[in-house]
């Protein structure tokens, strides 16, 4: 059992506004609904680290809610005052994108991120990769920042004894060390909370050991498989020194535990928290004000003991489930779970956090979505070709010759960062080409939101810079108001009821353009339930309607064909995107293009056209 004669206090980070709002609502939150909460959390419940940049919440703000993240950053600090420190979440050669980076990329987001209030900084690398970590830790050295490196721990969703073991995750450290790099403190971070808590204590006590006394070890978890606490115990017991803690209502769940519940779990053992957990309700209750318009998804805010065989880490299972939804595909939740072991084993077992989550993800998706391999995805394609550094375990050969036939590249044992894209450069190409300022903060906004293969014109950066965010926020949907009854006298006859569905015609004028579509209405399956009304196929006279793949919503994210261009049956003609992946739409039939229905970064409904085609 834990217990020390020597008393000793514990680091905490408080995160609710960092990986909670990540792992609660995917970072799409505003910053006014957060920010009197933090600013009470520093000047009066007198806490003094915080969780509140990087990792999904940089580009959430301006993917999704139409703000500024350097400005939400500069908010922030003044909400805390200068002393408070305030750390961020970097992905090594990844930075704060998906993509791999250049080094001058990355140099201007550290010294960016120091200029907005940020003194730590948590770098990690998914694939646990030493050379990946010690090249990134120097612009955050030259930034002056605190270096906090990683190791990335998961539970394996499959039997091997030779990684993400005690002995493992400790040799990554003796690498560390042996590099010369300079570390301020080791974080064992495990996004997913998949780490059984014998392994915890293992490894903290093996870290331990090797670190100089002056190095802090800190441990990070989620509660996703209800297994948190007794992990932060474990590590405690170990020799951990600080831990992550969260706040009610972003708590537990796919978030870190409560303040209240290590406080509670820690008494009579000689350790405490360096943090006030009676004014845990005072925040709480000011969250809850704040977020009251908020809708939280129950997958995000209960504990699932399955993650254990698919390790996601909380900030991804809310937001992938909610894009699953959205595209009308819900039903293959159960199915995408079932396959993540094969690409986790056939990937080469690199850890579950971003980007390596999404890959993992996308690659199960796809797995399911159109058979076994038969669709690379590109972010796991490149990282079992080597452009994201050395998986732990080597990946599947099959799946590596698939991988280099679909995406045209060749395997790579080199340096990332030397073959990342320049995103700088494209960024700063963009921005003067439209007589937009070349400020640093607009150049890394742009350049972090870079994606390859994708068009510029759909650039986040760009969208906020010139006033075309895309505003999506996981709010409670309100009711319209129920109309007053009329008097029964006076009621209108209502139209005849029906039983079967009834077909008419509905005749659209668009500009100069007339369109004319067959509505088939349901009968309405009780009293209290609308009809809904489907779109079919339009009278052949005006062509055939082309649609995207997918039952729910998807982005246009590229039309290949323009008006009067002949097609083939099958062709591929446009593209979107879902579940933050490029999918094929494909033309139903042969002819020429009569009209484009859609523009690009439109959202598009199951039922609504993207382009007509013409005999």
């Amino acid at each position: 059992m834990i217990f020390t004669e020597t008393p000793k206090k514990i680091r905490v980070m408080f995160t609710p506004f960092r990986d909670g709002l990540q792992s609660s609502f995917g970072g799409k939150t505003r910053l006014k609904d957060i920010l009197p909460a933090m600013e009470f959390a520093a000047k009066e419940a007198g806490i003094r680290h915080f969780e509140f940049g990087g990792g999904a919440r940089y580009q959430a703000p301006y993917f999704y809610v139409g703000e500024d993240p350097f400005e939400c950053q500069d908010r922030m600090r003044e909400a805390v005052g200068p002393d408070a420190d305030l750390q961020i979440l970097t992905r090594s050669v990844s930075g704060v994108t998906l993509y791999t980076q250049q080094t001058k990329a990355l140099n201007l987001q550290a010294r960016l991120m120091a200029k907005h209030g940020t003194t730590w900084d948590r770098n990690f690398d998914y694939m646990n990769d030493v050379d990946n970590l010690v090249k990134t830790a120097q612009p955050i050295l030259d930034a002056g920042m605190h270096h906090q490196v990683c190791v990335a721990l998961m539970g394996l969703p499959f039997e091997d004894d030779t990684v993400h073991t005690a002995e493992f995750y400790i040799g990554i450290v003796k690498k560390l060390l042996d590099s010369g790099v300079h570390l301020d403190s080791v974080c064992m971070k495990d996004a997913s909370g998949t780490t059984d808590p014998r392994t915890c204590f293992e490894t903290a006590k093996g870290i331990r050991k090797i670190l100089p006394p002056e190095v802090i070890l800190w441990q990070h978890t989620h509660d996703t498989a209800s297994m948190a606490v007794s992990c932060y115990l474990a590590g405690i017991e170990g020799g951990v020194d600080g831990i992550d803690l969260s706040v009610r209502p972003m708590a537990s769940g796919t978030v870190q535990p409560d303040v209240r519940s290590v406080w509670h779990a820690l008494k009579g053992t000689g350790y405490s928290l360096d943090i006030d957990h009676t004014r845990m309700p005072e925040i709480e209750n000011m969250l809850n004000e704040g977020l009251r318009e908020y809708e939280f998804n129950p997958v995000t805010t209960t504990a699932d003991a399955r993650v254990v065989s698919f390790p996601m880490p909380g900030g991804a299972i809310g937001p992938n489930v909610h894009m699953m939804k959205e595209a009308g595909i819900l039903d293959r939740y159960s199915d995408v779970l079932a396959e993540f072991p094969n690409v986790v084993k056939a990937g080469g077992a690199w850890t579950s956090v971003t980007p390596g989550s999404q890959q993992y993800w996308l690659q199960a998706f796809n797995n399911v979505l159109h058979g076994r391999w038969k669709k690379i995805n590109d972010g796991y394609g490149l990282a079992v070709l080597g452009y994201f550094g050395r998986p732990p375990l080597p990946s599947d050969p099959e799946v590596v010759k698939i991988a280099a036939e679909q995406l045209g590249k060749e395997p790579f044992d080199g340096d990332p960062l030397e073959v990342a894209p320049d995103s700088i450069e494209e960024a700063t190409a963009a921005l003067t080409e439209r007589k937009i300022e070349l400020t640093d903060e607009n150049v890394f906004l742009v350049a972090a939101a870079c994606k390859p293969g994708k068009n510029i014109e759909l650039n986040e950066g760009l969208r906020l810079l010139t006033g075309r965010a895309k505003i999506v926020l996981p709010l409670k949907k309100k009711e319209a108001p129920a109309p007053k009854a009329a008097p029964a006298a006076a009621a209108p006859a209502g139209p005849p009821a029906f039983t079967s569905p009834v077909t008419t015609t509905c005749t659209v004028q668009d500009g100069e353009k007339t369109r004319t579509f067959k509505i088939t209405i349901e009968p309405p399956a009780g009293p209290a339930v609308e009809a809904p009304a489907r779109i079919a196929a339009p009278p052949e006279s005006n062509g055939t309607p082309v649609f995207s793949p997918f039952e729910g919503k998807s982005e246009l994210v590229e039309v290949l064909v323009k008006i009067g261009d002949a097609v083939t049956a099958g062709q591929v003609v446009a593209a979107v995107e879902a579940m933050k992946a490029k999918h094929d739409v494909l033309a139903p039939c042969a002819g020429k293009v009569k009209s484009v229905d859609a523009h690009l970064g439109d959202d598009v409904m199951a039922g609504q056209s993207i382009l007509t085609i013409g005999g």
